[in-house]
């Protein structure tokens, strides 16, 4: 089965973050099972001082398995002499899913959905010079660039053009509100 991936791009403060989560819940309530991806640009940590798990790393520990019941975590610490993974390397190590959405990775070849909005830090469009930009999603409206634009707060037509673009089959019978 081939990965389906859609990304969400934009510049800093521009809504990505609450764009990937309303759709992560509304293509979840459709049936899909949804992974996610976010690139960071700066330093992050999902352990905190104090926990177990944090003294293994502190002590030298390159990874560190945290599981439980309920969830696992697997913790890399990136050495000196490694680079970053790449975008492909992430993919590879997820579970098998319906779809992918990747937050950030702006730069990289899979299909995206630009996010613009009048407050972000920048608002330079990324379209005009990316053509693997399929989709804008706005706060403001916009001319089409000749890709389809959406209104930011409309995730269901934007979840519907996710799945037409990725190539979804509506899990147990489901009909998309586009082939109605």
């Amino acid at each position: 089965m081939t990965q389906r991936i859609i990304g969400v791009a934009g510049w800093k403060n521009s809504g990505k973050t609450t764009l990937v989560e309303r759709l992560v819940g509304t293509l979840s309530a459709r049936g899909y099972s949804v992974a996610t991806v976010k690139h960071a640009h700066h330093s992050f940590d999902i352990d905190h001082e104090g926990t177990d798990s944090f003294r293994h790393r502190a002590a030298g520990a390159g990874e560190v398995a945290i599981v439980s019941g309920r969830r696992w975590a697997l913790v890399h610490e990136i050495g000196e002499e490694e680079d970053e993974p790449g975008l492909d390397e992430i993919l590879a190590r997820l579970s098998p899913c319906d779809i992918v959405i990747v937050e950030g990775y702006k730069r990289e070849g899979h299909q995206k959905i630009e996010v613009r909005r009048r407050d972000a830090h920048d608002t330079a469009p990324l379209a005009p010079d990316d053509p693997t930009i399929v989709a804008i999603a706005s706060d403001h409206p916009l001319q089409s660039e000749g890709q389809p634009v959406f209104d930011l707060d409309d995730i269901g037509k934007i979840a519907d053009f996710i799945e037409k673009a990725c190539g979804l089959a509506a899990p147990s019978g489901r009909a998309s509100s586009l082939d109605t």
